[in-house]
């Protein structure tokens, strides 16, 4: 009987695609997604005549919580109730759906002022995929992958991608369901075991493990090695350019997803 190729490093010799997670992974977004919390708020509890909103707010009551549920946790902490509203309310709304609903106004705007810089190492690893003929997808859980890519510089190097808004169309459960990944795959004609999972969030590498796809790569941003090996990771990298030697030695004569396609996503 063969055995299987270890699940390290060199298999990804063999792999026919990588399929990146966006935030973490190729962006650093929550930098943009904390310089829009701070817009919002303190023009919020400005004109309510409340105490500043802070860096420390952010973390205590928005971070890491779906966007309705920050709005609310962080009236709460200044004391303000508004009405809940519902999710088509509009952004001027004094509501808690409004003001999360404003919140996304605020980050399209920070992205068109001030955008964001794309990890280098994580460039050099989906330019270096794509001149090995390497194919390359997002699949994201936000609902902002498209311009959060445009607004990074990296939005034509991908055909495919799957974010928070095809996820929703599709009824696809999000992460840690591998459902959004087996879709990425599906989208490039592949199956999962020709491809591998690029992620730094433990719902994320769950996900690749749940497949299970040919291999799944740990980005430690912050999460710990140890946390993203016991979630389902293969093995973990600091930086994605540190996967560059692996990747297979071939060259592609094919234009690269940007000359000939459209990402395949609503926006």
């Amino acid at each position: 009987m063969t055995s299987s190729p270890p699940r390290d490093s060199a298999r990804l010799a063999s792999m026919s695609a990588l399929l990146f997670d966006l935030d973490g992974v190729l962006t650093p977004t929550a930098e943009v997604h904390m310089r829009a919390w701070s817009r919002l708020f303190n023009d919020e509890f400005a004109a309510r005549g409340v105490a500043a909103y802070t860096e420390a707010d952010y973390f205590e009551y928005v971070d890491g919580r779906p966007r309705y549920d920050g709005v609310r946790a962080m009236l709460a902490a200044r004391g303000i109730t508004l009405p809940e509203g519902a999710p088509d309310d509009a952004a001027d709304a004094e509501t808690v759906c409004g003001l999360g609903n404003r919140k996304n106004a605020v980050f399209a705007a920070e992205l068109e002022e001030n955008g964001v810089s794309p990890y280098p190492g994580s460039v050099v690893l989906v330019d270096a995929a794509i001149s090995a003929g390497v194919q390359v997808a997002v699949v994201s859980s936000s609902r902002n992958a498209v311009p959060v890519l445009r607004a990074a510089g990296l939005l034509d190097r991908f055909a495919v991608i799957v974010d928070g808004l095809v996820a929703a169309e599709a009824g696809l459960p999000g992460k840690p369901a591998p459902d959004t990944y087996v879709e990425g795959a599906r989208r490039l004609g592949l199956a999962v075991e020709a491809c591998v999972v690029l992620e730094d969030a433990t719902s994320g590498v769950q996900a690749g493990h749940a497949a299970p796809f040919g291999l799944v790569v740990g980005v430690d941003r912050g999460v710990g090695h140890d946390a993203l090996l016991e979630s389902g990771a293969d093995y973990v990298v600091d930086d994605l350019a540190e996967l560059v030697p692996d990747l297979p030695s071939r060259t592609s004569s094919s234009p690269t997803a940007s000359s000939s396609s459209t990402p395949e996503t609503a926006e």
